[in-house]
C-alpha cells in the first residue's frame, strides 16, 4: 500500500495519495499539483480517482487541473450541483489496486460533504483508515456555520455524521482530516500529525457532549468567515480557470511599478523590515502568514506586485497566492526595496515601540488590539485598549480616530498587517507594539478582561 500526506503550508490543508497495484487515488488535491504528479512518477502510479470530500471554502481544489492532466475521474457529493466531475452516494465502493473505498455521506460542515473508509484487501475486510475531509480533525470537529438560516439544522447532521457514521467504524481506524491545526476550518485544532478515532472519543471535546449540548455549542461558536471565501466557493462549485503550471512573476523597474495604476502592492517582508521603510499605500503580509491573511487583504480585480529584499522565494509566494484564486499576479519589484531607495523615491515608516514604551506612553493614544475575538475574551487585553480584529479593520476604520494608533497583536506579525492598512488608509501617526501580547505578559505587566 501506497500511502502519502501532502500539507499545504500556511493553509493547514492536508491532501492524500494512496494506492496499490499501479494504480492510485488522490483525496482533495490542491490546486498546484504537480506533487502528484512527482509522487505517481516516483512510485510508477497511475493516478486513476480524485476524490473530493467537500466543497471547500478556504483554497482552490486541484480536482479540475489535475483530472486534465491525468485523466482520472472525478468524484464528489451528490447534495450539490457541482458543474464538473461525478456524484457519489452513501455505499458506493472504488477499487484501487489491492484496496477499497467506500463513500459515506456525512452531512453537517457542508450538505454534499462526504468521507471515505479505506480497507486493505491484502490484509483483511476492516475498515484501516477513513478520510473525514472538514468533519473530524484532530481535537475539533467541522464548523457548521456556512449555512446561516440552517444553523442547528447543519449541527444536528454533523452530529449524527459523527456519531452514526464514523466514530462506530472502530477505535483503531486512522483519521485522515482535510485540515491539520491552524486552519480557519475549525477552532481548536491540534498540533497531532495523526490520530484514531479511538483517541478522538476519548479527548476531542466536541465528541464528549449530548446532541443537545452540541447543537448548542456549534449554533453559538463565533468563527471568522474572511470575504475569499465566496470566491473559493464558486471556484469549487464551478470549477476554477486552469493554471497548466505556475504563473510567471515578470521583473518590474521602479520606473515599471510608478507607472501602474491600480495595483496592490504586497510588501512580504519582515515586520521590522517593512517599519523601517516602505512603498507608500503597500500592504505588509509577511510570506510565512501570507496563506492565512492575503484572502482577507487583497482584490480579485487589482493586479498585485510582489515586494520582496532578494527575491528568493517567488515561486513559493506564487503557489500560496494561486491556491486562493488570486491569477492577478502581475510580477515583482525587480531589486526589492533597495532599487525603490535607489531611485530617491518616496518611503513610508512605522513607528515601533517596546512594551515598556507602551507602558510608560499610555496617555493620549488609541490602543488598539487586533487579535482574535476569542483570545480577547479568553485571555484578557492590555487595558485601554479596544478591539477590532485584523481582518475585518478596513471595515471598521470609521471607529478608530485620526489620532496616534498604537497596534499590537499576539506577537507582531498580525500588527504590521493592521499598521500597513491604517497607513494605505491615511493614518498619519502609526506605531506598532514589538512582541505585543507575548511581551507584555513576559514583562509582567497587568491585564484586563
Amino acid at each position: 500500500m501506497i500511502f502519502e500526506k501532502v500539507k499545504s503550508e500556511g493553509l493547514a490543508h492536508n491532501s492524500y495519495f494512496v494506492g496499490s497495484a499501479g494504480e492510485t487515488a488522490v483525496v482533495d488535491p490542491r490546486r498546484d499539483c504537480d506533487i502528484y504528479l512527482n509522487l505517481s512518477q516516483a512510485h510508477n502510479t497511475k493516478i486513476t480517482h480524485i476524490f473530493e470530500t467537500h466543497r471547500n471554502e478556504d483554497y482552490v481544489v486541484g480536482s479540475v487541473e489535475l483530472s486534465e492532466v491525468t485523466g482520472a475521474e472525478v468524484y464528489h457529493g451528490s447534495q450539490m450541483d457541482f458543474a464538473y466531475g461525478n456524484d457519489v452516494r452513501e455505499g458506493d465502493t472504488f477499487s484501487i489496486g489491492n484496496l477499497l473505498l467506500e463513500v459515506l455521506e456525512t452531512p453537517g460542515h457542508t450538505k454534499e460533504s462526504i468521507s471515505l473508509t479505506l480497507k486493505d484487501l491484502d490484509m483483511g475486510d476492516d475498515v484501516y483508515m477513513v478520510f473525514t475531509g472538514d468533519v473530524l480533525f484532530a481535537g475539533d470537529v467541522g464548523r457548521t456555520d456556512f449555512f446561516e438560516d440552517e444553523a442547528e439544522k447543519m449541527a444536528e447532521a454533523l452530529y449524527d455524521s459523527l456519531f452514526q457514521k464514523v466514530l462506530p467504524l472502530g477505535d483503531g481506524v486512522i483519521v485522515c482530516p482535510a485540515h491539520g491545526a491552524g486552519s480557519v476550518c475549525g477552532a481548536k485544532l491540534s498540533e497531532h500529525e495523526f490520530t484514531t478515532i479511538g483517541y478522538e472519543k476519548k479527548t476531542n471535546p466536541a465528541l464528549q457532549l449530548s446532541k443537545k449540548e452540541f447543537v448548542e455549542y456549534k449554533t453559538k461558536e463565533v468563527l471568522y468567515k474572511p470575504p475569499y471565501f465566496k470566491k473559493m466557493e464558486a471556484y469549487n462549485k464551478d470549477g476554477p480557470p486552469l493554471l497548466h503550471g505556475l504563473p510567471y512573476l515578470q521583473p518590474l523597474s521602479v520606473k515599471d511599478l510608478v507607472n501602474y495604476r491600480n495595483v496592490q502592492i504586497l510588501d512580504v517582508r519582515s515586520p521590522p523590515n517593512f517599519a523601517g521603510g516602505h512603498i507608500p499605500n503597500s500592504i505588509n503580509i509577511w510570506k510565512g502568514i501570507l496563506p492565512l491573511f492575503a484572502g482577507w487583504m487583497l482584490t480579485y480585480e487589482d493586479l498585485i506586485v510582489v515586494v520582496d529584499e532578494n527575491n528568493q522565494q517567488l515561486t513559493d509566494i506564487a503557489r500560496y497566492l494561486i491556491r486562493l484564486g488570486y491569477d492577478n499576479l502581475l510580477g515583482y519589484l525587480a531589486g526589492g526595496l533597495s532599487a525603490w531607495f535607489k531611485s530617491a523615491q518616496p518611503f513610508e515608516k512605522v513607528t515601533t515601540w517596546s512594551v515598556h514604551q507602551l507602558k510608560e506612553n499610555c496617555e493620549g493614544i488609541y490602543l488598539l488590539d487586533v487579535r482574535e475575538v476569542r483570545n480577547w475574551e479568553e485571555e484578557g487585553h492590555i487595558p485601554g485598549a479596544h478591539h477590532v480584529y485584523v481582518g475585518e479593520l478596513r471595515d471598521h476604520l470609521n471607529e478608530i480616530p485620526q489620532t496616534h494608533v498604537v497596534v499590537y497583536c499576539d506577537s507582531g506579525f498580525k500588527t504590521s498587517i493592521a499598521a500597513s492598512v491604517l497607513k494605505s488608509n491615511g493614518y498619519k501617526s502609526v506605531t506598532g507594539v514589538l512582541g505585543g501580547m507575548a511581551a507584555w505578559e513576559k514583562a509582567g505587566y497587568p491585564l484586563e478582561k
